[in-house]
């Protein structure tokens, strides 16, 4: 068997009633008939190449590729295989999802496109063929997304008496995590102290909290808050520390 009745079931939305009932038997029809026509040449199809896994920032296409050889009359579908969706039968696209579509060039190269890539299609896809027994193969589509600053959870420009201590926080959004880096817009040296008043001067601080010690005016200006995680573009913030 191609794929399981629960999993199809899964991926539609049938109406109830003596309707729903027949409407679900042509449906069952429709996706017996789907499956069931092997080709009857006695060979078997084999794949060419992995489909391998992709990695598409969010908003953009994403494209998986199934390469075949000696396809026949056999079918090809597609799987969300974490959820066990269905995406498509062949040319026939099965989910709801309006995002999804599928081409093919002959009978050697099956492709599932989603476009307007979201959150939600990160995970397994799995082409199979419906060979007895089924075979398959998988490839995962990961879903990045650039960081953003949380305004909210971030620091607005501060004053602070001299010899005081000032803590500034940033955060950022983003998969993976973005990592936040601290600098000074003047290009000047950041001043670390520890406990024991230890100076350390750096010209970038990595963490969401940049805690300046004991502030003298020389350490004034804009500070820079700059979130990245690989995901072009990074995104910064400008926080401006006043001594008086």
């Amino acid at each position: 068997m191609f794929l399981l009745q629960d999993d199809v079931h899964d991926s539609y939305d049938l109406t109830t009633g003596l309707g729903g009932h027949i409407q679900k038997k042509m449906f069952w029809i429709s996706v017996i008939l789907l499956f069931a026509l092997n080709g009857c040449n006695g060979y078997q199809p084999k794949f060419t190449e992995p489909i391998g896994n992709i990695t598409v920032p969010v908003g953009r296409e994403a494209m998986f590729t199934c390469y075949v050889h000696g396809l026949g009359g056999y079918r090809v579908g597609w799987v969300k295989a974490d959820t066990k969706a269905i995406q498509a039968i062949h040319d026939h696209v099965i989910t709801h999802n309006a995002r999804v579509s599928v081409s093919h060039t002959d009978d050697s190269t099956w492709n599932l496109h989603i476009k307007n890539v979201q959150e939600e299609d990160r995970g397994q896809y799995m082409c199979q063929i419906n060979t007895d027994p089924m075979i398959s193969q998988m490839g995962y589509l990961d879903v990045v997304i650039p960081p953003d600053i949380i305004y909210e959870d971030t620091s607005g420009d501060v004053m602070v008496p001299e010899g005081g201590t000032v803590k500034l926080t940033c955060r950022a959004k983003g998969y993976p995590k973005p990592h936040v880096l601290w600098r000074r817009e003047d290009g000047r040296e950041i001043v670390i102290k520890d406990a024991s008043s230890t100076k350390t001067k750096v010209t970038t601080y990595q963490g969401e909290v940049l805690r300046l010690t004991k502030v003298s005016r020389s350490e004034m200006g804009a500070y820079l808050c700059i979130g990245s995680n690989g995901v072009p573009p990074s995104v910064s913030k400008r926080i401006t520390v006043s001594v008086h």
